[in-house]
């Protein structure tokens, strides 16, 4: 016989922002939070990636199926909850410093049309969308949208572009081989194909209520959202001093290279390092080698003042979270995350 689903709606508090909605009987206070413009942290929404983790004040919950890197059993005893997978059972109290009055856009579903398809090199394609004219999607520069496939699979990408240079929107798909959607993407794929889309989704975007000089860092296609911060601290004319990490395998992978450089013309408070792991002798490679997280480290031992803006490989990424609070003095609260994480690697094939 199984426990009854208690009663709810329950009724769930954000400290210190005092923010606070309902939770209906069985769901996850996340979608809740999605459902009701709340702007909580997250990323995969599949309780791989962490992003949501956040502290439980009071109150009780049971969690769904998750990793337990996102996740652990010490963790969860020490009050800690994934809110993607946390069903409350009670009224609860979370603390989250990400929530602000601001933070959310309303989330749509809308036609979307291929306007351009430019392969940048072997396995990565730039996309560009064309929304209906008449229906904007509002997002922060980091956050991303989901293809709605045909058989309800969805599949997650950020968007490469700041708000300000829509109203196309501009995706990066690496090519995984076998994949149901970036086989299609690379094989046969056409201009004027319709796809459904929905968005945005995501906490990953700049906090702008802060002076705090940033470290960027990027491995691989991760760069697409950090390209969207990059396009918005130019149009806004930051003076925030920030540096650009972008870490691949050999030097091809830094895909837009030539572009990020372009922008050091007119950004003198942008820095970039790109660094390469795996360079052969005929890449004639002469800069910084070895992982990309690790090259932050040996120029930044102490981030106590930093902000840090992650995207990319889970490895990287979860490293980075990791080794930067326990060896460089990055405040935990200060690394802002978009892993592509191993349940949202399924969803980007």
């Amino acid at each position: 016989m199984t426990a009854a689903t208690p009663a709810g709606p329950f009724q769930i508090t954000v400290q210190p922002s005092g923010r606070s909605f309902s939770v209906e009987p069985g769901e996850a206070i996340l979608a809740a939070a999605i459902r009701q413009g709340i702007g909580l942290p997250y990323g995969c929404k599949d309780g791989a990636c962490g992003s949501c983790k956040c502290r439980k004040l009071e109150g009780q919950v049971v969690h769904g199926s998750h990793q337990s890197k996102a996740l652990s059993s010490e963790e969860e005893a020490n009050n800690l909850v994934l809110t993607c997978r946390a069903v409350p059972q009670t009224d609860v109290v979370l603390e989250s410093r990400q929530v602000t009055d601001e933070s959310a856009f309303p989330i749509r579903k809308m036609p979307s049309r291929v306007i351009t398809l430019e392969k940048v090199s072997h396995d990565v394609m730039v996309v560009k969308l064309q929304l209906p004219a008449n229906d904007t999607l509002r997002y922060h520069a980091g956050q991303y949208i989901e293809f709605i496939l045909r058989d309800g699979a969805r599949r997650s990408y950020s968007m490469a572009n700041a708000p300000h240079m829509g109203p196309a929107v501009e995706l990066h798909i690496r090519h995984m081989p076998g994949g149901k959607f970036t086989d299609h993407v690379f094989t046969a794929m056409k201009e004027k194909e319709i796809l459904r889309v929905e968005g945005p989704f995501g906490s990953f975007y700049l906090r702008e209520d802060s002076d705090k000089p940033m470290v960027l860092l990027a491995s691989g296609t991760g760069f697409a959202p950090i390209k969207a911060l990059i396009e918005h601290l130019q149009f806004k004319g930051s003076q925030r001093q920030a540096v650009l990490y972008w870490g691949g395998r050999r030097p091809s992978d830094l895909y837009m290279d030539a572009w990020v450089r372009d922008r050091l013309a007119d950004m003198p408070n942008l820095r970039y390092v790109p660094v390469i792991s795996n360079a052969l002798p005929e890449d004639n490679w002469t800069g910084r080698t070895g992982f990309v997280h690790k090259a932050v480290m040996e120029d930044f031992p102490d981030l106590s003042g930093h902000q840090v803006y992650a995207c990319g490989a889970p490895i990287v990424v979860d490293s980075a979270r990791a080794e930067y609070s326990s060896q460089c003095r990055l405040p935990p609260e200060e690394f802002y995350a978009d892993a592509f994480t191993t349940e949202a690697d399924k969803h980007r094939d």
